[in-house]
């Protein structure tokens, strides 16, 4: 499938030769979706485009496939033909990535950009956040990590992967909730109204969902976060009980950047507003709204590394 969709897109790139010059395209890979944005040197070409999960963790060809698409979406949405993704640079940050096995691959991907640039989903959140100022990011998506920019350094936070890592992540509240709610099937733990809902989410019962749930993607636990903050609102004891186990979590890394990594911190990701007036106090009035997308952060990385690549080819020619 990812060749053919491949081969189309190159086939379709020299049908015309018309060269747009200075375009650039951002895009952010993650557990569930990736999203992209074109945007022109001179901002006057703009354009969006959305489609399913891009972490190479899950499965390289689905990475590659959902690239492509949500790229000619984009494309496409800012009035261009698909021919232009061949001029156009590109710069992709992907989950998974920080994994040296999954960059090498990707890196070594036959892309029909006119260049590519790769780098993690943390790295492009950062830099979109603080628009390529020192900053920090928390992301409690799909799953969760941080990460701070000071200088030339970079420090991370978590970002180990589901089921390993990604406390307070989408997909870890998921499987809290199954968790919780076989325990009190089990009558070893309270009992929780979060059985029922798992249940009917799963169009299952408890002794199935084991099976139901086995080797499936962490986007699939993730779909059953909601369930854990609505009945958190609803009075559920045990709902409340692992939002603060899972905030307990980001309370810490968020006070381990504040003492480490001064300067601005923002928390991004599905979760965000969900989670925020969890957040101990002192953390949330340290928060700062984060001032562009991911996907606008990948745009600054492209345009800092094909500034670099022009930069280093002049100095060697002189």
């Amino acid at each position: 499938m990812t060749q053919l969709l491949l081969s189309m897109t190159l086939n379709k790139a020299t049908e015309t030769d018309t060269h747009t010059p200075d375009l650039f395209i951002g895009i952010d890979g993650g557990g569930s979706s990736c999203r992209a944005k074109v945007l022109s040197s001179d901002g006057s070409i703009t354009g969006g485009g959305f489609s399913g999960r891009a972490n190479p963790v899950h499965g390289l060809e689905k990475t590659i496939e959902s690239i492509i698409d949500c790229s000619q979406k984009a494309i496409e949405d800012a009035g261009l033909e698909s021919s232009a993704i061949r001029h156009i640079t590109a710069g992709i940050g992907l989950a998974g990535v920080n994994l040296p096995s999954l960059y090498e691959k990707i890196s070594r991907w036959q892309h029909p950009f006119k260049e590519m640039f790769l780098t993690t989903d943390l790295h492009i959140a950062c830099l979109g956040a603080h628009a390529q100022q020192d900053g920090s990011v928390i992301i409690a998506g799909t799953g969760s990590c941080g990460i701070s920019i000071s200088g030339s350094k970079m420090f991370s936070y978590g970002a180990h992967g589901f089921p390993w890592g990604d406390q307070c992540s989408g997909a870890w509240f998921g499987l809290q909730a199954i968790s919780v709610s076989l325990l009190a099937y089990d009558d070893l733990g309270p009992q929780t109204s979060l059985c029922d809902r798992v249940c009917d989410a799963l169009n299952t019962n408890p002794l199935e969902i084991a099976d139901k749930m086995s080797n499936q993607p962490s986007k699939e636990f993730a779909k059953l976060a909601r369930l854990v903050f609505e009945e958190a609102k609803n009075g559920d004891a045990v709902a409340i009980s692992v939002i603060e186990d899972g905030v307990g979590y980001l309370n810490k890394m968020a006070r381990k950047i504040m003492s480490t990594s001064p300067g601005r911190l923002s928390l991004i990701g599905g979760l965000r507003s969900e989670l925020l007036p969890w957040l101990a106090s002192d953390v949330q009035d340290y928060l700062c709204d984060p001032i562009e997308s991911p996907e606008g952060g990948a745009i600054y990385f492209a345009q800092s590394k094909s500034r670099q690549k022009a930069n280093l080819a002049q100095s060697q020619c002189q």
